[in-house]
């Protein structure tokens, strides 16, 4: 009988690969992830302002590369 393990470290613990199920329990941290820049709450009352303030959001993911960009 053989084991496939699905989590598994590889290239000198330089890359670890998650085929399962990777669970963040509560409390824990991550670090190295990337943050957008904070966007402030839409005051608009307008669809055109709205579409600004949204199209500000979209900008900002793109610059934290959380996003990829046209």
């Amino acid at each position: 009988m053989s084991y496939t393990t699905k989590n598994y470290t590889t290239d000198g613990g330089d890359k670890t690969v998650i085929g399962g199920t990777l669970e963040i329990k509560e409390g824990a941290v991550l670090l190295g992830l990337p943050q957008a820049a904070n966007q402030a709450d839409s005051n608009a009352s307008t669809i055109a302002g709205l579409v600004t303030d949204f199209n500000a959001l979209l900008t900002k993911f793109k610059a934290a590369g959380l996003m990829k960009t046209e």
